[in-house]
């Protein structure tokens, strides 16, 4: 079976990457503290937002995180925003590296394809603050969310990419297994929903380009390790039937050259037996993380653009689901 490769204007990319990256170490094999440094500077070239300056503003604000201390966030408005709808946007990063300046960029796209306020709150990061850690904060910045935080109303969703993702379907079995408010819909890019290293996409490309197996194995042994990959809340894939059918509806947004495509792929097939209406696409040509490429990548602005008509669409199914609930 022939693999899917690097588009043209991708490759390009990561020839240039490639160049300005020569000689830097991989930041998983450093102490975090350094690895988080240069993931930061990596991420500082994707972060150009003077394109969105006039169309989006930013407010910088606490919440208070699973931990009871404050937690920074981010709000971001979009100036043709309507009176209704938000999203809880949780950055990606291996569940320990990034952080809200690396994703100042998506934060702002998301907001402008989705036209309503975005929601990104800081989270404790591995491996110092393994699982629960991020997810307790992650929850607690829904709470806020669906709380009216600054005033703001539902239809809500939850997105994530990478490592956000997995917090974010994570966050939404925990809220279903309690019993407690659900959003309307959830936006899930390129994400890690399972621990297995020999799926088809870990072993076609298993030495990148992009995010690598080697690192996946890191990241997973930093946040959670082998003694809590049965449980759902770190390994979605774990999850039951019974509880992937009590999630709201999902856009599920993965890449094609990717170790973890075959995660989205997995969780999709395992959503569509259960007869649901949750959507996929497979973003061909494309490596792990290339929505933070949308200043120079047309892939990753399609991308955004996809996943505001899937919130749209989401959040009418979503909000048709919750009136059907409350009227039986």
């Amino acid at each position: 079976m022939k693999q899917p490769v690097p588009s043209k204007a991708m490759q390009e990319t990561l020839e240039r990457l490639a160049v300005e990256d020569a000689g830097l170490p991989d930041p998983t094999t450093m102490d975090p503290e350094t690895g988080r440094l240069q993931a930061a500077r990596a991420n500082r070239r994707w972060n150009e937002v003077a394109d969105l300056s006039a169309r989006v503003s930013v407010e910088r604000l606490t919440i208070t995180g699973g931990n009871g201390q404050p937690a920074a966030c981010r709000l971001y408005r979009p100036f043709d925003a309507g009176p209704e709808g938000a999203v809880l946007h949780i950055h990606g990063g291996g569940w320990a590296f990034c952080d809200l300046d690396t994703h100042e960029r998506a934060s702002r796209m998301l907001a402008l394809a989705c036209r309503v306020p975005v929601l990104s709150c800081k989270y404790r990061q591995a491996p110092e603050n393994p699982f629960p850690s991020g997810l307790d904060d992650c929850r607690a910045a829904w709470a806020a969310l669906a709380g009216g935080f600054q005033g703001l109303k539902g239809p809500f969703a939850i997105a994530g990419d990478s490592a956000g993702a997995n917090l974010a379907i994570a966050v939404m079995l925990a809220q279903a297994a309690r019993g407690e408010r659900l959003p309307d819909a959830g936006l899930l890019f390129y994400g890690v929903y399972g621990a297995n290293f020999e799926t088809p996409s870990y072993v076609a490309h298993a030495d990148g380009p992009g995010l690598t197996r080697a690192k996946m194995m890191r990241y997973w042994n930093w946040y959670a390790g082998p003694e809590l990959r049965d449980d759902p809340l770190a390994v979605p894939l774990a999850a039951s039937d019974e509880q992937l059918a009590g999630l709201p509806p999902l856009y599920i947004s993965a890449a094609a050259v990717d170790v973890l495509r075959s995660d989205s792929e997995a969780l999709f097939a395992r959503l569509k037996a259960l007869g649901r209406s949750d959507h996929y696409r497979l973003h061909d040509g494309v490596v792990h993380g290339f929505m933070q490429m949308s200043s120079e990548l047309e892939e990753a602005r399609l991308a955004f653009d996809h996943a505001g008509e899937a919130f749209r669409a989401l959040c009418r199914l979503g909000t048709a689901n919750h009136r059907k609930k409350e009227d039986a």
